[in-house]
């Protein structure tokens, strides 16, 4: 689910018609972030892949039947905290009432006024934040993701392999970008814990304001617009690994609240009295030295090592070596297949401008290098020229021009994102929302483009 004040929301029907209708005016509300889909099987196989939505709309036909009951009762263990509106031109109560006891949120009939009252219900989740609950399972096969044949690698995987036999709390620093989530995922993965949730979160993501409820929870009315109890990160995570990021972006106060938490293995929700038990196996993650933090009073070093436990440090990639083909490899392959890209690797002189650049980004910048490589290529091998923000960047070492070209400067990286924007939109029909999540952009930086005519809808 998002994290900021966008609604992800999920529209399902077989009518494209109607769901087209639907989507025109949810999509006025630039809060909102749609996708459609035209039946259960994708929905279900999306819920794999990708966040969970805040909403999810379900236009169900004329009259609901046995394998509607059904699927909703599937969308709701898959999405046990997603509101689920159905909607359907069956003006029963009794179905109504079926349909809710199936795991729907709400039941709409299908008339002119749908359109705004689906609006309102969706203004109401924009009232509370929203609601606490599992992010999706780690890969099963996340221990084998932390590719890498350097020595400091090798270690890591020795580290996770020894965490994931115990349940102490491990300590993940390194850079940004390095794959600490990655490794918590692993650890999970390994663990006897793999079948139940891993719950992450990022705390410098969150209002400080809404930190102490996000992780312990609310009772309804314990301030204003708690309009229903809310599960705590800590509940929902219980009898899994809840892997906290960026600890070390905790405020003081705020750490005093965790501690004792940790001490005493209960949490109490906001506005409420009664101690509830957790069993959780806790993996943190900082950028930063929370040594010297602790020693500059900015972190509780009671706290500090209450949190030690394993420490795993990550290097950066620009000290692993050959690890960065080894791993520019690996993303161009998955890349090339889920994109049904011809790609399939880089050639001599690409090869030798990966090796000479630094990544400060670590292997997050990488990976989107090598993507965008990936498409700006013309044929099976990525050249030089492809990796047009790699050259002339701090970190890196001057390389003389490839072997038969001119020397003259190409399009700037500005130009080749729009020119790989248009050809997406191009091949998603103007469909801006599955072009932007194509993109891995915000929907709203495509209407901005577009308004400003840099890009342009296919006619």
């Amino acid at each position: 689910m998002t994290t900021d004040t966008t609604l992800g929301i999920w529209l399902l029907g077989a009518n494209e018609a109607y769901t087209s209708l639907l989507s025109y005016h949810l999509e006025r509300n630039p809060d909102h972030r749609l996708q459609r889909f035209a039946s259960p099987a994708l929905v279900l196989a999306q819920i794999q892949t990708d966040t969970p939505p805040n909403a999810l709309i379900y236009d169900c036909g004329p009259a609901p039947d046995v394998a509607v009951f059904r699927t909703v009762q599937r969308l709701r263990e898959q999405l046990p905290q997603a509101a689920i509106y159905l909607v359907s031109s069956q003006a029963d109560v009794s179905t109504a009432v079926e349909c809710m006891r199936h795991g729907a949120s709400n039941y709409l009939l299908k008339d002119a006024s749908t359109p705004d009252r689906l609006w309102q219900l969706l203004g109401q989740l924009h009232q509370a934040p929203p609601p606490a609950r599992p992010s999706r399972p780690p890969c099963p096969q996340a221990a084998r993701r932390l590719l890498g044949e350097h020595a400091s690698m090798h270690r890591v995987r020795e580290l996770v392999g020894k965490a994931a036999r115990t349940t102490i709390t491990v300590s993940i620093t390194g850079e940004t970008g390095t794959g600490k989530e990655l490794v918590a995922q692993a650890i999970h993965a390994q663990s006897e814990r793999a079948s139940q949730p891993f719950v992450a979160v990022n705390m410098a993501a969150i209002p400080r304001e809404l930190i102490e409820s996000e992780l312990f929870g609310h009772e309804k009315g314990a301030f204003t617009g708690a309009s229903a109890r809310r599960v705590g990160h800590f509940e929902a995570a219980s009898g899994g690994t809840l892997f906290l990021d960026e600890i070390g972006d905790l405020e003081l106060t705020l750490q005093a609240k965790l501690l004792r938490v940790l001490q005493e293995r209960v949490v109490v929700r906001v506005g409420g009295s009664k101690p509830i038990p957790f069993d959780v196996r806790l993996v943190v993650a900082t950028h930063r030295d929370l040594a010297a933090e602790a020693r500059a009073g900015r972190f509780r070093e009671d706290l500090y090592y209450r949190l030690l436990g394993l420490p795993i440090e990550l290097p950066p990639l620009r000290a692993r070596g050959d690890d960065k083909l080894l791993l520019a490899d690996f993303f161009v392959r998955g890349f090339s297949e889920q994109n049904r890209l011809p790609v399939r690797g880089f050639d001599t002189e690409a090869r030798k401008r990966l090796l000479a650049y630094a990544f400060p980004g670590n292997v997050r910048e990488l990976r989107a290098v090598v993507e965008l490589a990936a498409v700006l290529a013309e044929g099976r091998h990525i050249r030089a020229v492809d990796l047009p923000s790699l050259q002339n960047q701090p970190g890196s070492r001057e390389l003389p021009p490839a072997p038969g070209s001119s020397g003259e400067a190409g399009p700037s990286l500005r130009e080749q994102t729009l020119a790989i924007m248009q050809n997406t939109l191009l091949s998603t029909q103007g469909d801006v929302i599955a072009a932007a999540t194509r993109l891995r952009v915000g929907r709203s930086t495509l209407y901005r483009l577009l308004q400003s005519g840099e890009l342009r809808l296919p006619k």
